[in-house]
């Protein structure tokens, strides 16, 4: 497991690697209190890998826990490695943390973003 934590002036990011869910995230959520941008992994998944990849509801507990204003799923469709389709991981995220109402931000290919500016996830939400 890799944890990152980036600091500004008025920005706290948080980059994690490959890892299964547990209680850490809730420890270092609770030491930065907040984080403006969660970046999570959220790639090929099943149960036989649950201790270095998180299942789709367990990336959106790791971003409440976290307590993280925008959550932004990563390494997903990259390789086929599990036997779901390559972008059943994104939509499912994208579909519990609009249930839980956690923001998405999920660029296209090449999108450049500014976190503090209003952004969009249409691109992605077409994959539905």
């Amino acid at each position: 497991m890799v944890i990152i934590c980036f600091e500004t002036n008025d920005k706290t990011i948080y980059l994690g690697g490959d890892s299964g869910y547990d209680s850490h995230f809730k420890k270092i959520g609770g030491k930065w209190e907040k984080f403006d941008l969660a970046i999570l992994e959220c790639g090929q998944y099943n149960l036989a890998w649950h201790y270095i990849h998180m299942l789709p509801n367990e990336i959106i507990q790791a971003a409440k826990d976290l307590n993280t204003k925008i959550l932004m799923p990563v390494h997903w469709g990259k390789f086929a490695l599990a036997f779901h389709p390559w972008n059943e991981s994104i939509s499912t995220v994208m579909n519990y943390a609009e249930e839980q109402q956690i923001p998405i931000l999920s660029p296209g290919i090449g999108e450049t973003v500014n976190i503090s500016s209003p952004y969009s996830n249409k691109w992605w939400k077409e994959l539905k």
